[in-house]
């Protein structure tokens, strides 16, 4: 079978497509023949050595796809041959043909959503739920600021959030993409482009300030989300690509909070609760992954690249070289 390689660390072209011997299930583990392939920004990260120092090469990267089960081994009990699946972490690495999973690592991918939508699941909107539920605890009825709402962790927190009942502020830096951010359900969006765009939570929010923001870049934004957070609001730091200075006064006075998160320090319980609040938003309708470009399996390079521009909108996905159903 094929996968993309990483035999050093570097930038994208260090990743190469490679044939490798196709994987066999132990116990308790499946097999699952990918149809797509979910490009995260954390992807690019270890990559190229800046994140998970102790990833051992040679390595094939990815977290996320969806596919069907082609092979389950002794124990498996919840799983079967031919059952589509989206994967949420796996054994080998999801850039592959064929992937090898802990049974738990997949979950059930209804019909009327496309592999592409399912491979678009797994970190984006693992990330936003535990971001809103996990760590700021966030409650039906409170508000919510998402910067960069227009991305693939922007539009899942969106759609958790309506879920829930909370009021939804997000923004964007394209017309295209606050077109998209209103039509996932923000009930504002703000241009992030614009000077002075955060002045507007005042008046959006009848003076109060809002209650969660979820802050995708941190060092760009971080001390401005203090002025916009209500009393006892909380920021979750989701991503960042830098140092920030911050007045400590603007979260005294509000006696807000500065939360920091990342998937990684899920419990198995954790993810076991998110995945089953997946399945059920994937099943009434209430959660539909956004897929804006789909590129082969060999263009990995390209997909890296192109993840980390502020003009790409919902998911970029990955489509191994066999024929999709």
């Amino acid at each position: 079978m094929h996968a993309i390689r990483v035999n050093s660390f570097g930038p994208p072209e260090v990743m190469q497509l490679e044939e490798i011997p196709v994987p066999l299930p132990g116990a308790g583990q499946v097999v699952v023949t990918m149809k797509a392939v979910g490009v995260n920004p954390v992807d690019t990260y270890i990559r190229s050595g800046l994140y998970q120092s102790d990833q051992k090469l040679p390595f094939t990267p990815g977290l996320d796809g969806a596919g069907v089960i082609s092979a389950i081994g002794d124990g498996v009990g919840h799983r079967r041959v031919g059952q589509r699946v989206y994967v949420a972490w796996s054994i080998s690495g999801t850039y592959a043909d064929q992937v090898l999973c802990h049974e738990f690592q997949t979950h059930p991918l209804p019909d009327d959503i496309s592999f592409s939508q399912g491979a678009a699941i797994g970190v984006p909107y693992g990330a936003a739920y535990r971001a809103l539920f996990q760590r700021a605890c966030a409650l039906p009825g409170e508000s919510l600021l998402v910067h960069g709402a227009s991305g693939g962790v922007g539009i899942a927190a969106l759609q958790l959030a309506r879920q829930a009942g909370m009021r939804v502020i997000g923004t964007a830096g394209s017309k295209e993409g606050m077109e998209l951010v209103k039509a996932q359900g923000a009930h504002h969006v703000l241009n992030h482009g614009t000077e002075g765009y955060l002045d507007t939570i005042q008046e959006l929010t009848c003076g109060k300030g809002v209650d969660v923001i979820l802050e995708m870049l941190a060092n760009e934004n971080l001390d401005r989300d203090l002025l916009a957070l209500a009393t006892g609001g909380r920021v979750v730091v989701i991503g960042s690509r830098g140092r920030v200075e911050i007045d400590p006064r603007s979260a005294m006075g509000r006696e807000a909070s500065i939360l920091g998160m990342t998937l990684y320090n899920a419990t198995l319980k954790d993810l076991s609760v998110m995945h089953a609040a997946f399945v059920a938003g994937l099943e009434n309708g209430t959660l539909r992954p956004v897929v804006s470009r789909e590129l082969p399996l060999a263009e990995a390079a390209q997909a890296h690249h192109a993840v980390l521009e502020s003009s790409t909108l919902g998911k970029i996905v990955l489509i191994p070289s066999q024929k999709r159903n």
